[in-house]
């Protein structure tokens, strides 16, 4: 695993934002052979989109021979809900660069079979070659995706049932309003995660400090989920300061020692 430890979120953003776009550069997509990106949503990676989108006005990246999965989407939500993650994407990402519509795969959540939908997500990602790098968030419990604590450490595209925690803390985008908030979603699962050639975790804030401890120095367990990305060949853990806060001293000073 590797651990980026930077000062605050702007850095982390940038962090993550530059080397996303040196990814896609160095693969040097086209036409006949795409870069396959997953995507989050949420609040942790609008910086991340804010200098991704940036760079691509300063001529310094091209999606146009991109494809994107994203992570999950709510059940029941239609996609032109301001709180769909469809629409969360195309607000704050897709509205602004060049990727092409019919690249972008985001899960429906008015599926008629939200069962089906799930397995055939998973044969497209198959079908594009699978995802190149993963990107993600990490929730205060751990979870990545809606991957909740508890969830199978190989599990696939699937419905979740989400926690109170969980509903909770996404009320923010419902008006506080904890009934607005959907209480099930579709959701890629860990071990689709895992089979993307790298995957980067984004964490900023104490309140995620207790998530990166277990994830970093932890026993792999699927009671904290992000655990399972010591597993992983190409795993990276983007974090700030307060992100890291409860890492031991010495575990800070060798990854800060070795990204020197």
């Amino acid at each position: 695993m590797r651990v980026i430890i930077k000062p605050d979120y702007e850095s982390v953003s940038a962090w993550a934002a530059e080397y996303i776009v040196s990814k896609i550069n160095a693969f040097a997509p086209t036409e006949n052979k795409k870069f396959v990106l997953g995507l989050p949503t949420g609040s942790t990676p609008l910086g991340v989109y804010r200098e991704l989108i940036k760079m691509y006005k300063e001529g310094k990246v091209s999606f146009e021979n991109v494809i994107t999965f994203n992570m999950d989407e709510y059940v029941g939500l239609p996609a032109d809900h301001p709180q769909s993650y469809h629409y969360f994407m195309f607000e704050n990402f897709f509205n602004h660069i060049d990727i092409k519509k019919e690249n972008i795969h985001i899960l429906d959540g008015m599926a008629k079979d939200a069962q089906l939908e799930c397995e055939n997500y998973e044969k497209a990602i198959a079908g594009c070659g699978g995802i190149d790098l993963f990107l993600g968030g990490i929730g205060e419990d751990g979870h990545i995706a809606f991957n909740e604590p508890f969830s199978s450490l190989t599990s696939r595209t699937r419905i979740k049932t989400l926690t109170s925690d969980t509903i909770k803390v996404n009320s923010r985008f419902f008006d506080y309003d904890i009934s607005k908030v959907p209480t099930r979603a579709m959701t890629v699962g860990v071990g689709t995660i895992m089979d993307a050639k790298e995957v980067i975790i984004l964490a900023n804030g104490v309140k995620k400090a207790k998530a990166i401890y277990h994830g970093i120095e932890g026993a792999v367990s699927h009671k904290w989920t992000i655990s399972v990305l010591q597993n992983h060949q190409h795993g990276i853990i983007v974090c700030d300061n307060e992100a890291a806060s409860e890492l031991e001293p010495d575990t800070i000073k060798y990854f800060k020692d070795i990204e020197k």
